[in-house]
């Protein structure tokens, strides 16, 4: 997901600084030898480790400046840290576009972040490009028609794993440890879209808020599903487990 990440965010960065000067000449945040891109990403916090998603969409934006640049335009990539907090992300965002005066959001990180800013955004018509979420609803071009998504959905992408867990391994159990959030509870939709009436008999279900150890609801799973050999264990977190900033 990094490098698929990394080349978006290049590939839309690239289009922009190839757009004819004109074009460009009433756009904040964009001059003859710079366009201006805000970012947040959760660089501390729960979420920590995919701030890897941000340090390498900086290394590559660093590695096209290296080289030049695209048609005399540096890509000068603001990326702050919301610390996986949506008044966090609100706070920092707020500060691209009305202090730094960036011409558009990308690769914005995490289901919760982006809905506390998609309001913001589209009330200041700036575009959210690619961001980094997988949440069903950011499709809803009507509701959220500056946004692009960088994932895809994740009712789809569990529909896939239901499917592909049906079909390999019809009699197992499944356990869904889901984040409560849009993005968790997509997953939980999917399946239950997939597997229909089995759903009922097949899945065990636990939720969980970030700011919780996964660790302790990983443990609460496994009581469930007992010492069933058939058991899979299907983990909707992007939570690292031991986190040192962990609170």
């Amino acid at each position: 997901m990094l490098r698929r990440t990394a080349l978006l965010a290049a590939a839309a960065a690239l289009l922009m600084a190839k757009m004819p000067t004109p074009a460009l000449a009433d756009m904040p945040g964009v001059t003859a030898t710079e366009i201006k891109v805000g970012a947040v990403f959760p660089f501390s916090g729960p979420a920590s480790a995919l701030g890897a998603v941000g340090k390498s969409l900086i290394a590559y934006v660093n590695s096209v400046n290296d080289r030049g640049g695209v048609n005399g335009r540096k890509i000068n990539l603001i990326a702050l840290d919301d610390a996986y907090s949506p008044p966090k992300a609100v706070e920092q965002t707020r500060k691209l576009i009305e202090s730094d005066e960036v011409a558009f959001m990308f690769s914005t990180l995490g289901t919760p972040s982006n809905l506390a800013i998609a309001k913001y955004l589209s009330a200041k018509k700036i575009p959210q490009a690619f961001i980094v979420t997988g949440a069903t609803r950011f499709t809803d071009f009507n509701e959220y028609p500056m946004i692009t998504t960088g994932l895809p959905s994740y009712d789809t992408e569990s529909r896939a794993y239901a499917r592909y867990l049906a079909r390999e391994m019809p009699n197992a159990k499944i356990a869904i440890l889901y984040q409560n959030d849009d993005l968790g509870k997509d997953f939980i939709v999917g399946f239950k879209s997939e597997l229909k009436e089995a759903f009922d008999t097949k899945v065990m279900t636990s939720s969980y808020e970030v700011s919780q150890p996964t660790i302790d609801l990983a443990d609460r799973l496994a009581e469930k599903l007992g010492r069933d050999r058939d058991a899979v264990r299907w983990h909707a977190e992007i939570r690292r487990a031991g986190d040192p900033q962990d609170p």
